[in-house]
């Protein structure tokens, strides 16, 4: 909201500085960093500063401090320079004033009431401007609470302020409730003044000094004093439950166990040195040993040793190096996978190409990153439930996510579905990033970047609360064929990566469609359709073009599945064309029949019946699977370990209901259960037909075998082998052009 005052103080500004200071501002009554910069360059002009700039820094304070000492109605020098005060507290929220160039009662009031809300009124009483608060004036920070701000938080602020705010290097930091770089450094500082360094020395680092002194200065119950406040000042800044105190009680105590626990710290209850580190900086005690590490070396035997003899059960590997020249062991190598698995290690894939700016991300990257990242994972043997983490692997600020990174995991999320939803997704990145994007649940755990300390995403913000590897420092583990250079990680357990992995591919896999050979699989799919009369006469429901189009649609799910099942997706074509082809005018009569059985639209409709005669189940949807034949047929695989989920009970009408609606109405669940029925036919179907098992589907499957696996979906007797006969030149028709554009 446009500020009448605000608008005045920017006209002020432009009128008599404006050719001044080389810059104008808009004249719209809102306060913004150009209009702060304009005031700071007009300051800087009547201090006689040649060189202006934007920033308020270190000579424009020491001209305050050397020329007035401070600034009030006896050291202001002219009116201009007053209404450029007048006009900065207005800027500020102030009252100052009619900006007419006199330091009069309101200003001084004004002036009395910034120093108390900054918490420094005690060191500076009255109405007089000293030159840190004057530097504190001229910036955007708010002293009092915005956006909700806590008030326990805002009431740290104010002591850190008013504690600290003589020494040298110090500087008001904001007082709005909330957490952040400023008052992560200013924490820091506060710790070495409290240690004892003199000014000059005092960095706000958390350096070897500081280290040292914290690890003298462990608290437990009944500590008292400052330290005290500082730990508990600490913890609120980390979100922990607890009273900014200078007593360590026994609820402290157990607040301190509660986030040890969370950060996977030895749990004492007691502030000790690793603890005082992880409320600090975000990267905690980087002498801790992980149990995590990720790099881009490949895991050999012997490195694979030393890293399991250093304490290491999860290494994290990536799935894609789009640089044939650089990092040449980025991407997981051939075998490697193996030789992981072979050491008992277990592997946590990451996918990443640049993705370290703003302009990487958009809509469009997130579909091309999880279909490239799934299909990866695949060829290189990742089961179905691999978590994937995409990364953001840079300092991406708060309205970036909001605008780019968002929406870049949103498709990534939404991609991933239409795929099947073949793996999970994490996020690696800074504590903000990987917060907001789980918190939309775009993934489910984090893989926090914490090592980059300096990250506006890491300082001020808590860790995240699905976080499962927490990356602190880089080191070397080995020697000479052992040795290799890994990022130590964390890990909270909350991903244990995977231990087990389909060997790679004996071919190649297929992949996704390309619509330049559309015109001619259509052409030779219908025309070999009509040259058999399939489907013959009416009561069908879809052409075949629309058959196709349906199953085409559905191009990236298939192609997954058949990446992840190490089978021909011509296979799962072939199946699903044929029996939508087939859907009939009778098929929907089923259909509806079974609605109203599960619904009782029609009262007791079936009820009377015998079960046999009920319409309890039908086959449905695109491929025309039953819910019992999609319980059966997941089950299997389930139990076989290549799918994640419940066993369900094929007999239950609840449970066939379900699956029922989900094969109804979702095509892609529908189309990605096909495998699953090949698979399911191929271990052999239990009842009173019962199948011999044959080879699962592969990529090298005989004719022969192709043939037995297209018969057993359609069923038994003769017309299921005629059928499958007619199925063989279909099935020739879809793998000719999927073996042109996978060997192209």
């Amino acid at each position: 909201m446009a500020d009448e005052m605000v608008l005045r103080a920017q006209k002020f500004v432009n009128s008599v500085y404006g050719t001044r200071i080389g810059m104008r501002v808009t004249e719209d009554g809102r306060t913004s960093w150009n209009t702060m910069f304009a005031l700071t360059r007009a300051l800087q002009y009547e201090l006689g500063i040649p060189e202006l700039s934007n920033s308020f820094g270190s000579t424009t304070l020491s001209k305050i401090a050397e020329k007035y000492g401070k600034l009030d109605e006896t050291t202001i020098p002219s009116a201009d320079f007053c209404r450029i005060i007048q006009s900065a507290l207005y800027c500020k929220g102030y009252d100052g004033g009619d900006i007419n160039g006199t330091y009069h009662s309101r200003v001084k009031a004004a002036v009395a009431k910034l120093n108390q809300n900054m918490g420094v009124s005690g060191t500076y009483p009255g109405s007089s401007l000293w030159p840190k608060v004057v530097k504190g004036l001229f910036n955007m920070d708010a002293y009092v609470a915005v956006s909700n701000g806590s008030e326990t938080i805002r009431s740290i602020q104010q002591w850190l302020n008013g504690r600290y705010v003589l020494r040298k290097d110090y500087y008001v930091i904001p007082c709005d409730g909330h957490h952040s770089r400023d008052v992560a450094k200013s924490m820091l500082f506060a710790i070495q003044y409290e240690l004892g360094m003199a000014d000059g020395v005092a960095n706000g680092a958390f350096g070897p000094g500081t280290q040292a002194g914290l690890k003298s200065h462990t608290l437990s119950t009944g500590s008292s004093g400052v330290w005290v406040q500082l730990f508990t000042a600490a913890m609120v800044l980390n979100k922990r439950p607890v009273s900014f105190s200078d007593s360590f009680t026994s609820s402290l105590a157990d607040s301190v166990t509660a986030f040890q626990a969370f950060m996977n710290l030895a749990v004492n209850g007691q502030a000790d040195f690793q603890t005082w580190s992880s409320l600090l900086v975000s990267y905690g005690d980087q002498t801790r040993q992980g149990a995590a590490c990720d790099g881009i070396t490949k895991i050999t035997p012997a490195r694979a040793q030393a890293l399991k003899d250093a304490g290491y059960k999860y290494i994290g590997r990536y799935l894609y190096n789009p640089s044939t020249t650089s990092l040449p062991e980025k991407e997981i190598q051939p075998g490697e996978l193996e030789t992981i698995q072979q050491y008992g290690l277990r592997c946590f894939p990451i996918y990443q190409t640049w993705a370290r700016s703003v302009d990487y991300y958009s809509v469009a990257q997130g579909v091309a990153d999880c279909m490239n990242a799934a299909f990866k994972a695949e060829e290189h043997g990742f089961k179905p439930g691999s978590r994937i983490y995409f990364a953001v692997d840079y300092d991406a600020v708060d309205d970036e996510v909001t605008s780019y990174i968002l929406p870049y995991f949103r498709s990534i999320r939404d991609e991933m579905v239409k795929l099947g939803s073949p793996y999970k997704i994490g996020v690696y990145g800074p504590r903000n990033a990987c917060s907001r994007i789980s918190a939309e649940g775009y993934a489910d755990t984090s893989f926090v970047s914490d090592m980059s300390s300096g990250f506006s995403g890491n300082l001020g913000y808590t860790m995240p609360e699905n976080w499962a590897f927490d990356q602190i420092v880089t080191k070397s583990i080995g020697s000479g064929d052992s040795k290799i250079e890994i990022d130590n990680n964390i890990a909270s357990g909350r991903d244990t990566g995977q231990g087990d992995f389909y060997p790679a591919p004996s071919q190649k896999l297929d992949i996704g469609f390309s619509m330049n050979y559309w015109a001619a699989l259509l052409k030779e799919a219908d025309e070999y359709m009509a040259s058999i009369g399939r489907p013959g006469g009416t009561g069908y429901v879809y052409t075949r073009q629309q058959c196709l189009e349906t199953i085409m649609t559905a191009d990236a799910a298939i192609s997954s599945a058949s990446r992840r099942y190490r089978m021909r997706k011509a296979l799962i074509q072939t199946s699903a064309f044929w029996e939508f082809c087939h859907y009939s005018t009778k098929d929907v009569a089923e259909d509806a029949g079974v609605v109203l059985y599960h619904t009782g639209l029609i009262p007791d409709w079936g009820k009377g019946l015998p079960v046999v005669n009920r319409l309890v189940d039908s086959s449905t949807g695109v491929a025309k699977v039953s819910g019992r034949t999609c319980i059966l047929s997941r089950n299997n695989s389930i139990r076989a370990g290549l799918l994640e989920g419940d066993i369900l009970d094929a007999t239950s009408e609840g449970d066939r209901w379900a699956m029922w609606q989900k094969v109804n109405q979702d095509n892609v669940f529908n189309l990605t259960t096909v495998p699953h029925l090949h698979i399911w036919a191929a271990d052999g179907k239990a009842g009173d037909h019962a199948e011999t098992p044959i080879r699962r589907p592969a990529l090298d499957y005989t004719d022969t075998e192709t043939f037995e696996i297209l018969r057993r979906y359609q069923g038994f007797g003769d017309q299921a082998v005629s059928d499958a006969k007619l199925r063989m030149p279909l099935y020739a028709i879809f793998e000719k052009y999927n073996r042109i554009i996978r060997e192209s």
